[in-house]
């Protein structure tokens, strides 16, 4: 799952065009939003419709479960790699 990790890291910085940090900057275990990285709703936004796009699965934004999926990159990561598992991606 690390390499999906890095993969995730990645694409948050290409979607947010976050010029600025690089890979290693981003914790997996850091939250993305609040005292975290300080992304906020529209990054929020952005971010799920890259994710939905680059690995095919859903994300319901009513859902209580979906913000605990956007707290961190590794709560991202087990979230889409439980959704494969499962068939949705």
């Amino acid at each position: 799952m690390s390499g999906l990790k890095t993969e995730l890291r990645e694409l948050l910085i290409e979607a947010l065009e976050l010029e600025d940090i690089a890979v290693e900057d981003i914790d997996p275990q850091a939250p993305l939003f609040g005292d975290g990285l300080g992304l906020d709703s529209i990054d929020a936004l952005e971010i799920g419709v890259a994710v939905q796009k680059k690995y095919n699965v859903r994300l319901d934004a009513t859902s209580e479960d979906t913000r605990e999926h956007f707290y961190s990159i590794e709560n991202l990561a087990r979230f889409i790699e439980s959704a494969r598992a499962n068939g949705a991606g």
